[in-house]
């Protein structure tokens, strides 16, 4: 029985479990985010504050500290400057623990860890978009497509209009012509020949 016995094992050695709570801890600062066992999340997230806190100091010792445990530059480097000015007025309680349920699989309780005050942010430190699902995709591509048919359709009609124009025309012409026909008894086309052949005639007359 492990009574009075600080922390969790979590089924490893003591190197494997340091490792792992800096990894975490690495993972945390850069992505401000994180998806873990909750036993992990709980564990990490003692040594994670304590970092926060030596950040918020921002001297030379205690920034040696957080790089002798943490081992990368970037992530001193954005724990200082960028984390620590966020939580200067906070007084502890830099992190959240979010319980998701049970893992499929084995079952194991999982949980997201976060830093409090980065909550709608991504990994650039600026809010994230909402991503647009297919069927919204879907809809905008249909929406696209709809709009580039009413725009051929309006570049047409004038097209259609002037042609729709000289067919009437031409059948008003025609429906002239065959009405003369009926009402003469005779074709305009012999009619415009012999106009013209007398028209040849009185000119070699002259």
């Amino acid at each position: 029985m492990r009574h009075r016995i600080k922390g969790r094992k979590l089924n490893r050695a003591a190197s494997h479990r340091k490792a792992l709570i800096r990894n975490l801890a690495n993972q945390l600062f850069e992505h401000k985010e994180i998806k873990t066992t909750t036993a992990k999340a709980k564990e990490a997230r003692i040594t994670i504050e304590r970092l926060i806190t030596y950040a918020k100091k921002g001297d030379t010792h205690h920034r040696r500290l957080a790089f002798g445990f943490l081992r990368q530059k970037e992530t001193i480097k954005t724990l200082f400057d960028e984390i620590a000015p966020v939580f200067a007025e906070r007084q502890g309680g830099y992190t959240r623990v979010i319980k998701l349920g049970r893992r499929q699989g084995d079952g194991a309780p999982m949980a997201i860890l976060q830093l409090v005050d980065f909550e709608a942010l991504g990994d650039s430190g600026k809010p994230e978009k909402k991503k647009k699902t297919k069927k919204k995709q879907e809809k905008s591509v249909d929406q696209e497509v709809k709009d580039t048919k009413q725009e051929d359709k309006a570049r047409e009609k004038p097209q259609t209009l002037e042609i729709e124009k000289t067919e009437e025309k031409v059948s008003s012409e025609i429906e002239e012509e065959k009405l003369a026909e009926e009402e003469t008894g005779e074709d305009p086309t012999e009619k415009a020949l012999t106009d013209d052949s007398e028209s040849d005639e009185e000119k070699k007359d002259k």
